[in-house]
């Protein structure tokens, strides 16, 4: 019987030595992850772990990672999800047609998806991975201008919505502050290319790259609608089935996006989400 392997990561804060003094408070993510952790308990998964706030380190994170990927065997799954704040660092492997790589921020620093890119390629063949991405991967000022907010704010105050993304003036200073954090980090995507990954990687975003992810006061809004489509687990229908019942459910200014990398497995594609 094929095993089942999670991991789920929620930050309400992040540590604000590493991020200029700023904490990044946030109502929802840790809630999310709680929810999602209750999904892999419904399925039965032989292995859940989740990481919360001050414990959602980058070290334990790898670790956790690292685990699956070495228990894990063809026919397994692993489901990792993550929710907190997203953000952007000035591109250093040139590999990013913007210039930015997109970042998960952990309670002490900031993730590339070049070093996750990194990590899918420990997993042996025709593992299915399914990701989930709770946060924003905007950063930039235009985009921060379009949904009302300042340099300094993720909160927008007409709406009363904060968006869970690192704020312009503490992401460069945060940056600055710590660019040998990011200098020493390995240029995993010119050692391996993603098309080499063996498992099949399945990402369904909250949101896209030029959107923000809004949080909650329970659960972020994208983590909200998929607990509504999932209906604990009286969903039916596969992945892209799924996402499209998502996307139909959410505002305008908040698409959810759906991304295969990876070896093609037409048979994770047809199954129901998040199955064993």
């Amino acid at each position: 019987m094929p095993k089942g392997f999670s991991l789920h990561v929620g930050l309400n804060s992040v540590d604000p030595q590493h991020y200029s003094g700023w904490s990044g408070d946030l109502l929802a993510c840790e809630a999310d992850a709680e929810d999602m952790e209750l999904i892999a308990k419904s399925l039965r998964y032989d292995n859940i772990s989740t990481l919360l706030t001050s414990n959602a380190t980058i070290d334990n994170f790898v670790n956790e990672v690292k685990k699956a990927a070495s228990s894990l065997e063809s026919g397994d799954i692993f489901f990792l999800s993550y929710s907190g704040h997203g953000s952007q660092v000035p591109d250093r492997q040139n590999d990013e047609a913007d210039g930015f790589d997109e970042t998960w921020c952990f309670y002490d620093g900031q993730f590339l998806d070049d070093e996750l890119y990194s990590l899918f390629h420990l997993f042996k063949e025709d593992v299915r991975v399914i990701v989930l991405s709770d946060s924003c991967h905007s950063g930039s000022m235009t985009r921060a201008k379009y949904y009302g907010l300042d340099d300094f704010s993720n909160i927008d105050p007409v709406n009363n919505i904060t968006y869970r993304f690192v704020p312009l003036g503490i992401k460069n200073r945060t940056y600055e502050k710590n660019k040998s954090f990011f200098v020493e980090k390995k240029s995993p995507m010119n050692e391996r290319n993603a098309n080499e990954i063996k498992c099949t990687v399945k990402l369904i975003s909250g949101c896209q790259d030029n959107q923000l992810s809004a949080d909650g006061a329970f659960n972020g809004l994208f983590t909200a609608t998929l607990l509504s489509v999932w209906k604990n687990g009286l969903f039916e229908g596969n992945y892209q089935q799924f996402h499209r019942k998502i996307v139909d459910a959410m505002p305008p200014d908040q698409t959810p996006n759906l991304l295969d990398i990876g070896k093609s497995n037409s048979t994770f594609d047809n199954q129901k989400p998040f199955v064993i």
